[in-house]
């Protein structure tokens, strides 16, 4: 990649680090933000890089046309100018995961799905590690996998794949690729749920003989995607190479853990795990590792995670739920529920929260998206809307009963009322403290 210039659209943190390798290597780089400011500009001037702000409609066309290769930001929309440029010029729209891959040939271990990427990854990470093999965490974390490829010390990289990542990316090929789940997801930046769907897809569409599938039996999108080249690996709660069986999970006939003995078991937990273990003993980790990390499992914050109990009532911080499918999931594990709802809904059907109903006693619904999630459940349960979360937490609590949970798990993105998921979290956490240290 050499020669012609490398068009970067959007310098955030990846980009920023696209950049820099780029320009380590000798690369020429035109790079472009549509809300270019100073700090940013000053960020790339230190690159040698010269940063336009939000070129004009028709300046694009000629971008792309003088530009080796366009890369994205993570979460471009697909209607952003710039990919309808890239396209009419013929020029070729690659990820980072790409270039990481073209500068470095350690074996990439990928997860994407809709739910449960960071909690696979990095639990998998932990099972190799306690395996003795030293990995790396990269992709849609705080470290870009162009970044992590710095380190010398892994001997592979556990990548958390996002389809912002997977949808661009051109001869990517993780040695291990993991598929957790399909469902409606970020429709404010794919142009349709199919476009969504190849996006995921493209996980495995360069599968070979040297390539391990890791496939959930229990979701029939993924299934069937299942790649017809390499080695294919099933996981499912009651069936599968990885399964869960007699109180226990299990790799064929060799237990990992009882069920009894983990500290994270409800059912979208477990198939978690059990996709972790898949990943990781298809790339090198042995059953002690394996069983070691699961033990010392407890789950990532803002995700079914305990703040506090009172008065018989259970309240949870499930922030990451910024989707329907991930919803459900977590109120028919806390049933009976008095459910906090809504956001920034990210284009999704809100509707689809009604087939939990008969899990929740009462919904309070937030932000931007509350009367969506209020419709959602007109005729099936109480709802009522909450304009501050201080408001919300006191209203669920009014409502719950004794052995009830009182649950945040949104359904939609926190850019309505906070910069971030763990924002929100921990903001209702600090609700919740604070109500229950008042009133006792």
């Amino acid at each position: 990649m050499s020669g012609a210039p490398v068009l970067l659209v959007g310098f955030a943190v990846t980009n920023q680090a696209v950049c820099a390798q780029l320009t380590e290597r000798g690369h020429p780089v035109v790079a472009t933000d549509d809300a270019a400011d100073d700090r940013l500009r000053s960020h790339a001037a230190a690159l040698g890089v010269d940063l336009r702000k939000r070129p004009a409609p028709d300046d694009w066309l000629a971008l792309a046309s003088d530009a080796r290769a366009v890369i994205p930001t993570p979460g471009l929309p697909e209607h952003h100018p710039a990919l309808g440029a890239a396209v009419a010029a013929g020029t070729p729209v690659v990820s980072e995961f790409d270039l990481a891959q073209r500068w470095d040939s350690r074996p990439m271990l990928a997860v994407t799905g809709t739910n449960g990427k960071t909690t696979v990854a990095l639990l998998a990470a932990a099972m190799l590690e306690a395996s003795g093999v030293a990995v790396g965490v990269a992709g849609n974390t705080e470290t870009p996998l162009v970044e992590a490829i710095r380190d010398p010390q892994p001997a592979a990289f556990v990548v958390e794949a996002s389809s912002f990542r997977l949808g661009h990316s051109q001869c990517f090929r993780p040695r291990v690729g993991a598929w957790l789940n399909f469902a409606p997801d970020h429709l404010d930046v794919h142009a349709s749920l199919d476009s969504y769907r190849k996006a995921k897809a493209a996980l495995w569409c360069r599968a070979d003989e040297h390539t391990t599938a890791v496939v959930n039996r229990d979701d029939p999108v993924v299934v069937s995607h299942t790649p017809g080249k390499g080695r294919v690996v099933a996981y499912g709660l009651s069936e599968g190479d990885y399964h869960v069986s007699g109180g226990a999970l299990w790799a064929g006939s060799e237990k990992l853990a009882d069920v009894a003995e983990l500290r994270r078991s409800q059912p979208h937990e477990l198939s978690n795990q059990l996709a972790a273990a898949a990943v990781a003993m298809a790339a090198g980790a042995h059953l002690e590792g394996v069983r070691t990390a699961l033990r010392a499992w407890t789950g990532l914050p803002h995700r079914m995670t305990l703040v506090a109990e009172h008065g018989g009532v259970h309240y949870y911080d499930d922030s990451k739920a910024t989707t329907p499918h991930a919803v459900c999931a977590a109120v028919r594990s806390a049933k009976p529920a008095v459910l906090i709802a809504g956001g920034h809904n990210k284009g999704l059907d809100l509707g689809q929260l009604a087939e939990i109903a008969d899990g929740v006693r009462s919904v309070v619904a937030i932000g931007e998206a509350a009367s969506e999630v209020v419709r959602a459940f007109v005729g099936r349960c109480p709802a009522t809307t909450a304009e501050s979360m201080d408001e919300a937490v006191r209203l669920a609590s009014e409502r719950a009963r004794i052995g009830d949970a009182v649950l945040l798990s949104p359904g939609c993105a926190s850019f309505d009322w906070y910069g971030s998921y763990a924002e929100r979290g921990d903001h209702f956490a600090h609700v919740v403290r604070e109500m229950i240290g008042g009133s006792s």
